[in-house]
């Protein structure tokens, strides 16, 4: 007997994109969870309740070694959302699904622009993803995220410990950077990070991030801005 569905209500599925941090393991993975439980020591509570993928592209593990590197960041705090770059192989069961497609700078619509100056380096066309911007009006507290990985974020006040900026393109801050500050979080390394008064937990740019101990004294409590060169973050202040 066929059955002939007559209820008229509709289940309603939406698209909704989000931004995640992507984990890079490599090897040996306990020297690597040895510098991850360094950053988490130092920058309390980062990964509490933020999404997780775990990028394996290239790395050469098997299934046993992925189940110990998820039940390790799992004692971390640390919930994998997803898998991606891994073989079919070594997925299964009770893991987290694998992910593809995850939006690469190379994925935005970019078009030559002069970038600014840097410290001893002449200026020269570059390629620069097409950027929007927010301005918030508003102190960030302690606890708010604000995440805006479709371009700048511009703070109209101070940075409270406790609290992070995170922006697809640069941060600008008119007040004291007292939490966290992440620029060019979707791979934008001309990304840069300006701030009234520097005082943060941590700062980082693509990725490459430096701890409030291995920030230059003599720039704490000062104008600062910094920028990516080479893998290293540099900073100096402004005038």
């Amino acid at each position: 007997m066929t059955k002939v569905l007559t209820d008229a209500r509709s289940i309603r599925i939406k698209g909704r994109s989000f931004l995640a941090v992507m984990l890079s393991p490599d090897l040996p993975i306990d020297d690597w969870l040895i510098r991850l439980d360094d950053l988490a020591a130092r920058s309390a509570g980062f990964f509490l309740g933020r999404p997780v993928v775990l990028d394996l592209t290239d790395l050469q593990i098997d299934r046993p070694q992925l189940k110990d590197l998820i039940a390790e960041l799992a004692k971390r705090n640390v919930s994998i959302m997803g898998i991606e770059g891994a073989r079919p192989s070594i997925l299964g069961s009770g893991m987290p699904p694998a992910l593809k497609g995850g939006r690469s700078v190379s994925d935005i619509e970019v078009q030559a622009k002069e970038p600014a100056d840097l410290p001893g380096k002449p200026a020269a066309a570059e390629a620069r993803p097409a950027m929007q911007s927010i301005v918030i009006r508003e102190p960030v507290r302690s606890g708010q995220s604000v995440i805006f990985p479709e371009g700048d974020v511009t703070v109209i006040g101070s940075v409270a410990s406790g609290a992070e900026v995170i922006a697809g393109g640069s941060v600008h801050i008119y007040g004291a950077l007292r939490g966290r500050a992440m620029a060019g979080s979707i791979g934008n390394a001309s990304a840069r990070i300006f701030c009234r008064k520097l005082e943060a937990e941590l700062v980082a740019i693509d990725g490459i991030y430096k701890m409030a101990e291995d920030m230059a004294p003599n720039l704490r409590g000062q104008a600062v801005q910094l920028w990516l060169e080479d893998d290293a973050i540099m900073a100096e202040k402004l005038i």
